[in-house]
C-alpha cells in the first residue's frame, strides 16, 4: 500500500513539466543555466524540485561539488527513465496531431460499384497526394456484403445506395444525392434501330448488371410487363465494373449502370444508350452509412466527406443522353 500510495503522489505532482526540470538539471549541471532553459527564475526552479524530491521520497540532486549539480545514483537512474516518458509523450502529442488533421491513421471503408467506378480514385489520389501517413483499404462490392462489414466494424464506413438501410436502425445514414440510371449496349446493337423501343423488347437480351436494390427490381420488372416470379431477365450478374464494360461491349447483353461510368466508352462509340419511351428516370439514393454511435475517426470524417462533397459536385446529366429511337 506504501508503494501505491507513493507512485499516486507522483501522478498527482510530478507532472510532465516537472520531469523536464529535472532533466534540465541533470543536463545542465547547474540550477541557473537549468532554470533559464526552460524559462523558470532560479527561486521556482528551485521550488520545483525540491518538490520532485520530496515527492520521490529521494534525493536525486547533490549540490555544491566541483563539478557543479550532479545526480545521484538513484537520481540518475530516474533521469533516464524520465527522458523516456518526456519523449514517449511528446511522440503522443505529435501523434495525436497528425492523427487530428488527418495525417496518420487508418481508414477502411467499403465503396458500391456504381459510385467506385467514378468516386473512388479522385479520393484515393487526394489521400496519397496530402496525406501519405494514412493506410486506406477500399473494398469495392455490393451494399449487402459491404453493410456486413460496417456491422461488424471492420469499415469505418460504407458509401453507396442507401436504400438498403433506409428502415435500419443499427446504421446512421446521411444522403449525399443521387445518380442516374440507364441501358447501355454495345455498337450496332439490333435494339439501336428498333422503333418504338420499349422496356418490354429488352427482356431477349437479358442484363449484364452488379446487384440491383430490391425496389429497382420490382420497378424494372413491373415496367417490362414480367411477374415477380419471372424476375429480372439478367444474364450476367457481377460487380467487377470493367467486366461488366467489356461483356456489354463484347456481346449483345444490356448493360445496366450509370452515364458517368461509361463516359469514355460511349464518346468513343463503343457503349450506346438505350432509352425506351415507357422508361422514366431512375435515379440512385447515395450516403454514407455508419455504425449507429461509433464516432467516425478523423480521417474517416475527411473521405466521407470527400465523397460526399464529390458526389455533390459531380457533372451528371439528370437524364442519360438519348439514342433517338422514335418520335
Amino acid at each position: 500500500m506504501h508503494l501505491c500510495a507513493k507512485f499516486n503522489a507522483l501522478e498527482a505532482y510530478v507532472d510532465l513539466k516537472r520531469m523536464q526540470h529535472v532533466i534540465a538539471l541533470a543536463e545542465e549541471r547547474n540550477f541557473g543555466k537549468a532554470a533559464e532553459r526552460v524559462h523558470l527564475t532560479q527561486p521556482a526552479f528551485s521550488r520545483s524540485i525540491q518538490a520532485a524530491e520530496q515527492e520521490w521520497g529521494m534525493k536525486l540532486f547533490d549540490r555544491g561539488g566541483r563539478a557543479g549539480v550532479g545526480c545521484t545514483v538513484a537520481g540518475a537512474r530516474i533521469v533516464e527513465r524520465m527522458r523516456r516518458v518526456v519523449g514517449d509523450w511528446r511522440a503522443l502529442e505529435r501523434d495525436v496531431l497528425l492523427y487530428r488533421d488527418q495525417q496518420i491513421g487508418e481508414l477502411a471503408l467499403g465503396i458500391g460499384l456504381f459510385v467506385a467506378g467514378t468516386l473512388l480514385m479522385p479520393l484515393l489520389l487526394d489521400l496519397r497526394k496530402h496525406r501519405p501517413g494514412v493506410k486506406v483499404r477500399a473494398h469495392v462490392n455490393n451494399a449487402r456484403v459491404l453493410l456486413q462489414f460496417v456491422r461488424n466494424e471492420e469499415h469505418d464506413f460504407f458509401f453507396g445506395d442507401i436504400r438498403y438501410v433506409r428502415n435500419d436502425p443499427a446504421f446512421a445514414v446521411t444522403a449525399a444525392g443521387g445518380q442516374v440510371g440507364a441501358f447501355f449496349v454495345c455498337k450496332g446493337h439490333p435494339l439501336l434501330s428498333k422503333k418504338p423501343l420499349l422496356m418490354a423488347d429488352l427482356a431477349p437480351f437479358g442484363f449484364c448488371v452488379g446487384r440491383l436494390p430490391e425496389e429497382v427490381q420490382s420497378l424494372l420488372i413491373a415496367l417490362m410487363g414480367r411477374t415477380p416470379e419471372e424476375g429480372l431477365p439478367v444474364a450476367v450478374e457481377c460487380d467487377d465494373l470493367h467486366l461488366v464494360k467489356s461483356i456489354a461491349m463484347s456481346t449483345e447483353v444490356i448493360m445496366v449502370g450509370t452515364p458517368a461510368l461509361v463516359s469514355r466508352e460511349v464518346a468513343a462509340g463503343e457503349l450506346h444508350v438505350l432509352s425506351p419511351r415507357d422508361l422514366p428516370v431512375i435515379r440512385s439514393e447515395i450516403g454514407v452509412v455508419s455504425l449507429r454511435g461509433r464516432t467516425l475517426s478523423p480521417i474517416a470524417t475527411y473521405a466521407a466527406d470527400f465523397l460526399s462533397r464529390l458526389a455533390a459536385k459531380e457533372a451528371l446529366p439528370r437524364t442519360p443522353r438519348k439514342h433517338q429511337t422514335g418520335p
